[in-house]
């Protein structure tokens, strides 16, 4: 590849610059890291066994500017992630200790909004969905670009923020309210929508008691639904919220993620509280 960036590989070679050596990039990033709070920069885990590939890596998230803390077993990564705050994660599969599967699933048990990337040398499909089932928010394989790697960091910090930005949505004007829509009631962390309890915190949804497992995505838009249940949100508006990122025409990705959460629904007969407005969207509750 040409530019300022080095591609990492599946072993520890790096293609890119002289005689073998990563060529670091030394402009500055188009997106830098927006700090995650006021006081710090982003924070993020990096857990990768090759040191050398684990010094190139960081070296190049460090000149991003994010604060990255370096891992090399899933065991170190374990600890760390039980003493110590993160914005997001970037591990290996293939790890000493604790195995990048067993990491993933760890992170996603405690914290059901923590950004994941996952890179390795496994180029399966299978591997791929298997991953992303378990709670990974993305799988990039060796070999890689460091600049692919800093621009899905970015998609993934975004998504986060807009996910932080739905939760306080609520502005815009609601449109008349359908017979019998159920009222949204907030108590702290709990939300009740008609049958619905949602767990904000717990990120969980229960129907008369009843857990109703949802992924990640699923509970998003749910969470944004239950919120506003008399506002009809158009497909733009609910992924641009949602997935945080600008809406392309005639996709499709919204109203799958809306019929897999409501044919998880159909049994409680709560599949109505998501339902369709005539082409135009969806609204909360009718």
């Amino acid at each position: 590849m040409g530019g300022d960036g080095a591609i990492i590989t599946s072993e520890t070679g790096v293609e890119g610059g002289a005689a073998g050596q990563a060529k670091a990039p030394s402009r500055s990033p188009e997106h830098p890291a927006v700090p995650s709070d006021a006081a710090g920069r982003v924070r993020v885990l990096l857990i990768e066994d090759d040191a050398s590939i684990n010094e190139i890596v960081g070296d190049h998230l460090e000149r991003c500017g994010y604060e990255c803390v370096r891992a090399f077993s899933g065991t170190e990564a374990q600890l760390l992630l039980e003493r110590e705050r993160f914005d997001l994660v970037v591990t290996d599969l293939m790890l000493p200790g604790l195995a990048g599967e067993g990491l993933v699933t760890l992170i996603r048990a405690s914290d059901a909004t923590m950004p994941i990337i996952v890179v390795s040398a496994r180029t399966a499909p299978a591997d791929k969905v298997d991953l992303l089932k378990l709670g990974a928010d993305d799988y990039l394989t060796k070999p890689f670009d460091l600049e692919e790697l800093s621009a899905r960091i970015g998609v993934q910090l975004r998504h986060r923020q807009a996910r932080a930005q739905a939760r306080k949505a609520g502005e815009a004007a609601a449109a008349p309210a359908g017979e019998g829509a159920p009222d949204a009631v907030e108590s702290g962390r709990l939300l009740c929508v008609g049958r619905w309890q949602v767990d904000r915190a717990a990120r969980t949804l229960e129907v008369d008691g009843q857990d109703v497992p949802l992924t990640r995505t699923e509970f998003n838009i749910l969470e944004l639904l239950a919120s506003h249940p008399k506002r009809v949100f158009t497909k733009q508006e609910l992924f641009e919220l949602v997935w945080g990122e600008p809406y392309a025409t005639e996709d499709s990705t919204v109203n799958v993620h809306v019929s897999n959460l409501r044919h998880k629904l159909r049994p409680s007969g709560t599949d109505a509280y998501t339902h369709p407005v005539g082409g135009r969207g969806y609204q909360g509750a009718l």
